[in-house]
This record gives C-alpha cells, structure tokens and sequence, in this order.
C-alpha cells in the first residue's frame, strides 16, 4: 500500500494526522487506533510526513502562479512583509488555534446549553483546536483600584486570561439584583474617575477593565487583551433570528443587542435540532445539530482564527485628493444613488445610541479604531489600472528582469524602472498551463468611508480614495476636518484584491474602470444569466477585514482565467457568512441585474438563498 492509500485510509476511519515541526500529530475517536494499526502508522512516519509536507507546498503553490505569500504580499503592500502567511485551509486554522472554557456558574442548570458545550469541547479538539484547561488558560492577577476624590481604596484579585488563548467559550448568565448593583456602582465610579483623574484622556482597555471589571460577569472582564481573544458566548438559540418572517434590518437590532448585551465578538445560539452563530457581520448562518462537525470546521474555527479587526491608519500612505476633480468619485455616488431601490444597503446606526454604559462604549470605541457608526455593506469603483511601459512582456523579456526583495523570483520580478511583473498562469492549454508575464499595475479604488450611508453618499466627505502600489495609500478629501470619523471599509482588502486579481486575469472586467458592490445577503442560483459567474461557496467563513478575505476573492477571480474575459458580464463572489461582491464592465448593467433580482425576491438580505449556491462550485449559465 502506498502512502496516499494509507492516509486516505485513516481518513476513511476519521483519524486526523497532520505534521508539525517534523513530528507526526494524531487525533481519533476513541478505539479506532489500534496497536496494529498504531504500529503501521509508525513503520510509515517518514513518508507520510513527507506525504504531507509535500501537500502543503502544493497548495501553497496556487494554479493561478502565485503562492500565498505573494498574494498576500501583494494585496498588503510593504505591510505585508511583516504580517504571517495568509491560510486558506480550514484543517490548518485549527491547528492553530487555541481556546478555553470558562467554568460554569453555580447551579447553572440549562442541560441543552451543557450538552451542546460538551459536545463542542469535543468537536473542537477532535478538529486539532488546542482545548486548554481554565487555570492553564489564566494567570493569576491583583491589583489596587483608588478612587483619589472618595479616599475609596481596595485590592482586586482575579484571573485573567492569556494573551495567548484567541477564544474564550461561555455560557449566558442572567444577571442577578446584585450584579446590577454592582455594575451601577461600577460605571458611577468610572464616570467619576474619567473626569477626575483621567480629565478626558483615551483609557487603554486594561485600565478600563481595572475600573469596572470588579463589578462585571460578562466573561471579557478575564481577557487579558480583547484585541487577541474573543469572547464566545453559549445562548438559547432565538428563535424570532431564526424565522423566515423576520427581516434582515429587524435581525441586525436583535444581533446587535444581543452581543452588547453579552459583551461578546462571537454568539452561538443553541435549540434542539438547530445552531446559529453571530458576529458583527450579522451572518445570518443556521446549522442542523447534527452538522456540528461542518459548523465547527467552516464557520466557527475561521472566525476565531481571524477576528473582524479595522485597519490601522498608520498601516497607510495618508494623503488627500479633490474628489469635485475626480469623475470616478462622481461615479460612485451616482451609483450608490441608482442602488437605492434594491434595499440592499440598510441604514447604519451609531454606536453610542446602542451602548448604553460609557465605559462600554470607550471600550468599543478602542477596540473599532474610533469608527463612532456602524453599516453593512459597501459600495466602490475601480479606476482604471495604470501602466508604465508594456502591460505585458514575453518570456526573455522577463528572463533579462531583476528579483524582487522578499518575493519569489520565479513569481514576481522587476525592471529598470521598478515595475513589478508577475508570472501568472492566465489560460491552459490542453497538456499545461500557459504562463503570462504580465505587470503588476497601479491600483486605485474610490470607496464609501465605513459607516457612511452608501445611498446617499456626499461626495466631499463620504468618499475615500485607496492606492495599491508597492504599498498602501489613504487619501482624504480635501480639507477633512480631522475631528470627522472618515475611516476606510473594513473590507480594504477584498477591494484590492478583486482590483488587482482582475487586472491580472480578467483584465477586460477593469480596463476602463468597474465598480464594486457588497452586501449582506446572496443572489439564488437561478438568478445567473449567460456570461454571469460566481464562486466561494465552498470557502471557510472568514470575517471581513483579513488578509484571507482578500486571498480568496483575489483567488475567485482567477480561477476565471480560462475564461474570455471579454465575454464576462458580471462575477459574484460568495462569502460564507458574510455576504456576497459583486463586479462588472459595466454599473449600469451591474445596477439593473440587481434591481430585478430584488423584485423578482432572487436577491435578498440574509442568508435565505447561501444554499442554492452552496450545493454548486463556480458556474456558469451559459
């Protein structure tokens, strides 16, 4: 037997193997390996690590060419040479991760939530997830709150979950009258500590958790840094979320009050025959019970993996532009405007009307980069790319080109003037693929700013330019007062990524320019015309924000490559969980398709018609 028989044989059984640092890792249900077979899996360690080293490399070489590194490197600019390799494999996530179980409240006596949390533990670890135990997970921590203007002293002792640890599982508890108490006391406290002592400066989320957390039950007030853990909560699944009746705008105040009300990134909704998981991407997503196995591989592990973050403005370029000079900005507005009729785009809300607590919303507010609203949803416009000599050159041409710092020479290389060239495989032959050596362009894209109404967008505040060069690059409109929360889509990346791949493989999408929708909801499957295309469904539910966001649309796009791009008339990109991009040649017809799919009830808010498209791979109608 060889060794792919072999491994395929485990697999067969439901025993996971996987290579770490040269050393064989094994997890299985409990007897399935036996001596024997422990004996065969030893006698055959060298070549099934070399089996599977060899499996990494294949899918880190990618049929579009290019490696994950490059694209990631790519798409992030110079940020990307510092940031860790983008993983799009789901079994890799979760070899990874590691997460903890916060212990349960006295008499706690929910035995639906106990089952599904024992369940989950297993599912967990059976995935490769590291489960770690709580006094392994926390340190211990004591500190001294004062409260100068009262004379109030006291010393607080807790334990606090590592830094280490990027998820913590809890249950719901219901507050008790002295919880509430407490909590009241605690923000009475806060309120006079932010005016005395701290006079208006920004806390840092320790030191607000050092006011409050005393008081608090929610299990964030242990997290040693809410950037790097997540909070996930156990709930009873809600079954007004779960109704075919209620509407998407109706689920997002439920969703939204839901996670304030827990203080947590990530809820799981448990009944018994159904799970729902919730973000701040409002998912949307239901799973039968018995389908735990695929709800924690696809959606729960990515989630935890790579949390929704913001970028960082100091992870740009910053500049400004006239955006009354720029016509592509004009473009985008009178889009956002044509879009109106679909109701794709519900109107956003502030933060500060749904976080009633002020050291809550300091804490929120630190934890978003100071966005002060939130909208679901994006709009954008890919200029034209830019050039400078050939768009494409033959195969001595790149042969005479120099390397390029940090990326594979046989991917990426550069001439004289400091254009990039990349080795892309656009097209196949019947025997092998074709390589192209096309340049590496410009990349600018107008977007709506996060939180902006995107069908009403005001054009001298609302509309934000981003460049992709050899690095990232925010421009402003002019004159921006700097008190203005003007911040870029958490989706950058997905807009670079479809800019760039498309230029690279489908270069007839934007060569004179192509916009961009997102919302949170799918088109049916049916909705497809000739020369319409999608792809994803079958992705990992990575959140927005993310270079994996990005890598697998920048992959979408060219996995459509065989195909000629002049015939294309629309690509929708599926986001599991997340929602749906869209891209064409041409807004007008972009806006018209998505219009009649919304009256004919084929394109809708929320994750009605996912499945239609999760039972296909990409296609065509045609």
């Amino acid at each position: 037997m060889n060794t792919s028989e072999l491994v395929n044989r485990l697999s067969q059984k439901g025993i996971r193997i996987w290579a770490e640092n040269e050393k064989l890792n094994i997890r299985s249900p409990k007897g399935v390996v036996t001596p024997a077979l422990r004996s065969e899996i030893a006698a055959h360690k060298t070549a099934i690590l070399a089996f599977l080293k060899q499996g990494e490399c294949q899918e880190n070489s990618l049929k579009n060419g290019l490696s994950l590194a490059t694209i990631g490197h790519l798409i992030g600019g110079t940020q990307g040479m510092s940031t860790r390799l983008p993983i799009i494999d789901a079994r890799v996530m979760a070899q990874k991760v590691s997460v903890t179980f916060r212990p349960l409240p006295k008499r706690y006596k929910n035995t639906r939530i106990l089952r599904f949390r024992e369940a989950l533990k297993q599912q967990l670890w059976y995935q490769g997830v590291r489960v770690v135990a709580w006094r392994e997970a926390t340190r211990q921590f004591k500190y001294t709150l004062k409260i100068p203007i009262l004379g109030w002293k006291t010393t607080i002792q807790t334990r606090t979950v590592k830094t280490s640890i990027d998820a913590v599982i809890d249950v719901e508890r219901s507050p008790s009258l002295w919880s509430r108490a407490k909590n009241i006391t605690a923000e009475a406290l806060y309120w006079l500590y932010t005016r005395t002592v701290a006079r208006g400066q920004t806390l840092s989320i320790p030191r607000i958790a050092m006011l409050i957390g005393w008081a608090e039950e929610h299990a964030a007030k242990t997290v040693e840094d809410p950037t790097r853990t997540q909070v996930v909560m156990l709930t009873d699944l809600n079954p007004a979320f779960t109704h075919p009746q209620t509407s998407y705008r109706q689920k997002i105040d439920l969703g939204i009050n839901a996670l304030i009300r827990t203080f947590s990134e990530i809820m799981i909704g448990v009944s018994e025959d159904q799970i729902s998981i919730l973000n701040m991407n409002l998912s949307d997503s239901v799973f039968a019970t018995a389908d735990l196995n695929r709800f924690v591989a696809q959606s729960l592990i990515p989630k935890i993996f790579v949390p929704i973050a913001p970028l960082l403005l100091n992870q740009f370029e910053l500049g400004e532009y006239n955006p009354q000079q720029s016509g592509d900005a004009g473009r985008l507005v009178k889009l956002g405007k044509a879009l109106a009729p679909t109701g794709l785009f519900p109107p956003g809300f502030k933060l500060s009307d749904r976080i009633q607590r002020r050291s809550h919303r300091d804490i929120v507010d630190y934890l978003v980069n100071g966005r002060t609203g939130v909208s679901y949803g994006f709009v954008a416009y890919i200029k034209a790319p830019q050039y400078v000599g050939k768009p494409e050159i033959d195969r001595d041409e790149w042969d005479s080109l120099a390397p390029v710092q940090g990326l594979s020479p046989a991917e990426v290389r550069q001439n004289h003037r400091g254009r990039r060239y990349a080795n892309v495989r656009a097209g196949h032959s019947s025997d092998r693929p074709s390589h192209r050596f096309r340049q590496i362009p410009d990349i600018w894209v107008v977007s709506a700013r996060s939180g902006a109404n995107k069908t009403q967008l005001d054009l001298n505040q609302d509309v934000l330019q981003i460049g992709l060069t050899d690095q990232l690059m925010l421009q402003l409109p002019e004159g921006t007062d700097s008190a203005t929360d003007i911040k870029p889509s958490y989706d950058l990346y997905v807009m670079v990524a479809i800019a760039l791949s498309s230029a690279l493989y489908v270069p007839h999408l934007v060569k004179n320019g192509a916009p961009i929708v997102h919302f949170h909801g799918y088109p049916s499957a049916d909705w497809f015309q000739a020369n319409e295309y999608w792809t994803g469904a079958q992705n990992p539910s990575v959140p927005c924000g993310t270079y994996e966001s990005g890598i697998f649309n920048f992959l979408g796009l060219s996995s459509l490559t065989n195909l000629p791009s002049e015939n294309i008339q629309l690509v929708s990109l599926i986001e599991p969980d997340h929602g749906a991009n869209f891209i064409a040649p041409d807004w007008e017809y972009l806006v018209e398709r998505l219009i009649r799919g919304c009256e004919q009830g084929q394109i809708e808010l929320g994750g009605k018609h996912f499945r239609s498209l999760a039972h296909h791979c990409a296609l065509s109608t045609d």
